[in-house]
Protein backbone atom coordinates (compact mmCIF):
# COMPACT_ATOMS: atom_id res chain seq x y z
CA UNK A 1 0.00 0.00 0.00
CA UNK A 2 1.60 3.06 -0.85
CA UNK A 3 1.72 5.74 1.68
CA UNK A 4 -0.36 8.96 1.20
CA UNK A 5 2.27 11.12 2.79
CA UNK A 6 5.85 10.55 0.86
CA UNK A 7 4.41 7.86 -1.80
CA UNK A 8 6.70 4.96 -0.09
CA UNK A 9 5.63 1.94 -1.75
CA UNK A 10 6.69 -0.07 1.44
CA UNK A 11 4.14 0.52 4.22
CA UNK A 12 3.62 -2.20 6.99
CA UNK A 13 0.63 -3.36 8.97
CA UNK A 14 0.41 -2.44 12.54
CA UNK A 15 -2.95 -3.68 13.50
CA UNK A 16 -6.02 -5.65 11.43
CA UNK A 17 -8.86 -5.95 12.79
CA UNK A 18 -12.91 -6.11 11.78
CA UNK A 19 -14.28 -2.80 10.77
CA UNK A 20 -17.94 -1.62 12.94
CA UNK A 21 -19.34 -2.50 9.61
CA UNK A 22 -18.52 -6.37 9.75
CA UNK A 23 -17.96 -6.56 6.20
CA UNK A 24 -14.61 -5.14 5.91
CA UNK A 25 -11.26 -5.06 7.75
CA UNK A 26 -9.50 -2.03 8.79
CA UNK A 27 -5.90 -1.67 8.91
CA UNK A 28 -3.48 0.66 10.43
CA UNK A 29 -0.63 0.77 8.68
CA UNK A 30 3.33 2.43 9.34
CA UNK A 31 5.63 4.33 7.02
CA UNK A 32 9.44 3.42 7.78
CA UNK A 33 10.62 6.30 5.27
CA UNK A 34 8.63 9.41 7.02
CA UNK A 35 6.96 7.58 9.70
CA UNK A 36 3.51 8.46 8.68
CA UNK A 37 0.74 6.51 10.51
CA UNK A 38 -2.82 5.44 8.17
CA UNK A 39 -5.77 3.59 8.02
CA UNK A 40 -7.05 1.43 4.84
CA UNK A 41 -10.31 -0.81 4.79
CA UNK A 42 -10.13 -4.15 2.61
CA UNK A 43 -13.80 -5.05 1.53
CA UNK A 44 -14.32 -8.29 -0.36
CA UNK A 45 -15.44 -7.54 -3.75
CA UNK A 46 -17.57 -10.56 -5.91
CA UNK A 47 -17.02 -9.38 -9.54
CA UNK A 48 -15.99 -6.22 -11.17
CA UNK A 49 -19.19 -4.43 -12.15
CA UNK A 50 -19.57 -1.97 -15.04
CA UNK A 51 -22.20 0.70 -14.89
CA UNK A 52 -24.34 1.27 -18.37
CA UNK A 53 -25.38 4.87 -18.36
CA UNK A 54 -28.49 6.11 -20.13
CA UNK A 55 -26.17 7.81 -23.03
CA UNK A 56 -25.02 4.45 -23.31
CA UNK A 57 -21.46 4.92 -22.16
CA UNK A 58 -20.05 2.57 -19.94
CA UNK A 59 -17.57 3.06 -16.96
CA UNK A 60 -16.49 1.00 -13.53
CA UNK A 61 -18.57 0.82 -10.85
CA UNK A 62 -17.21 3.05 -7.43
CA UNK A 63 -18.53 2.36 -4.08
CA UNK A 64 -17.30 5.72 -3.23
CA UNK A 65 -19.40 7.52 -5.50
CA UNK A 66 -22.73 5.51 -4.48
CA UNK A 67 -21.83 5.98 -1.14
CA UNK A 68 -21.40 9.78 -1.90
CA UNK A 69 -24.59 10.19 -3.17
CA UNK A 70 -26.57 8.72 -0.61
CA UNK A 71 -24.36 10.27 2.49
CA UNK A 72 -25.58 13.78 0.36
CA UNK A 73 -29.25 12.48 0.48
CA UNK A 74 -28.80 11.56 4.19
CA UNK A 75 -26.88 14.91 5.17
CA UNK A 76 -28.32 15.93 8.50
CA UNK A 77 -30.98 13.47 8.81
CA UNK A 78 -32.05 11.29 11.93
CA UNK A 79 -30.05 8.29 10.82
CA UNK A 80 -27.17 6.40 12.73
CA UNK A 81 -24.20 6.21 10.42
CA UNK A 82 -24.00 2.48 11.09
CA UNK A 83 -27.34 1.82 9.62
CA UNK A 84 -26.24 3.75 5.77
CA UNK A 85 -23.29 2.08 6.01
CA UNK A 86 -24.90 -1.34 5.85
CA UNK A 87 -27.64 0.12 3.47
CA UNK A 88 -24.70 0.49 1.34
CA UNK A 89 -23.21 -2.51 1.15
CA UNK A 90 -26.60 -4.11 1.26
CA UNK A 91 -27.11 -2.77 -2.05
CA UNK A 92 -23.72 -3.58 -3.40
CA UNK A 93 -24.39 -7.25 -2.28
CA UNK A 94 -27.92 -7.11 -4.38
CA UNK A 95 -25.41 -5.42 -7.33
CA UNK A 96 -22.93 -8.36 -6.87
CA UNK A 97 -25.25 -11.01 -6.43
CA UNK A 98 -27.42 -10.30 -9.16
CA UNK A 99 -24.94 -12.39 -12.19
CA UNK A 100 -24.80 -9.73 -14.28
CA UNK A 101 -21.42 -6.97 -14.54
CA UNK A 102 -22.80 -4.42 -16.46
CA UNK A 103 -25.81 -3.04 -14.87
CA UNK A 104 -27.66 0.22 -16.38
CA UNK A 105 -27.41 3.12 -13.88
CA UNK A 106 -31.36 3.58 -14.46
CA UNK A 107 -31.07 0.00 -12.49
CA UNK A 108 -29.01 0.96 -9.57
CA UNK A 109 -30.99 4.23 -9.43
CA UNK A 110 -34.34 2.47 -8.51
CA UNK A 111 -32.53 -0.29 -5.89
CA UNK A 112 -31.20 3.05 -4.11
CA UNK A 113 -34.51 4.46 -4.07
CA UNK A 114 -36.01 1.51 -2.98
CA UNK A 115 -33.35 1.24 0.32
CA UNK A 116 -33.76 4.81 0.58
CA UNK A 117 -37.72 4.71 1.03
CA UNK A 118 -37.53 2.29 4.29
CA UNK A 119 -35.30 4.06 6.10
CA UNK A 120 -35.77 8.08 5.43
CA UNK A 121 -38.42 9.43 3.39
CA UNK A 122 -36.71 12.85 3.25
CA UNK A 123 -33.63 11.81 2.28
CA UNK A 124 -35.54 9.26 -0.50
CA UNK A 125 -37.36 12.61 -1.88
CA UNK A 126 -33.57 14.41 -2.08
CA UNK A 127 -32.41 11.64 -4.11
CA UNK A 128 -35.48 11.19 -6.28
CA UNK A 129 -35.50 14.50 -7.01
CA UNK A 130 -31.66 14.67 -8.41
CA UNK A 131 -32.39 10.73 -9.78
CA UNK A 132 -35.04 12.07 -11.70
CA UNK A 133 -34.03 15.24 -12.66
CA UNK A 134 -36.86 17.34 -11.02
CA UNK A 135 -37.10 20.78 -13.01
CA UNK A 136 -39.83 22.72 -10.73
CA UNK A 137 -41.40 22.81 -7.29
CA UNK A 138 -44.25 21.04 -9.06
CA UNK A 139 -41.77 17.91 -9.71
CA UNK A 140 -41.80 17.88 -6.04
CA UNK A 141 -44.96 18.21 -5.11
CA UNK A 142 -46.37 15.53 -7.76
CA UNK A 143 -43.50 13.27 -6.58
CA UNK A 144 -44.95 13.85 -2.78
CA UNK A 145 -48.38 13.66 -2.71
CA UNK A 146 -47.49 10.00 -4.57
CA UNK A 147 -45.77 8.91 -1.52
CA UNK A 148 -48.95 9.79 0.49
CA UNK A 149 -51.96 7.33 -0.89
CA UNK A 150 -55.32 8.18 -0.64
CA UNK A 151 -54.12 12.04 -0.70
CA UNK A 152 -54.90 12.58 -4.33
CA UNK A 153 -58.56 11.28 -3.52
CA UNK A 154 -58.83 13.91 -0.96
CA UNK A 155 -58.12 16.78 -2.96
Amino acid sequence: MRCPFCGNIDTQVKDSRPAEDHVSIRRRRFCPACGGRFTTYERVQLRDLVVIKTNGRREDFDRDKLERSIRIAMQKRPVEPERIDQMISGIVRRLESMGETDIPSKQIGEIVMEALARIDTVAYVRFASVYKNFQAADDFDKFVSELRPGAAADK
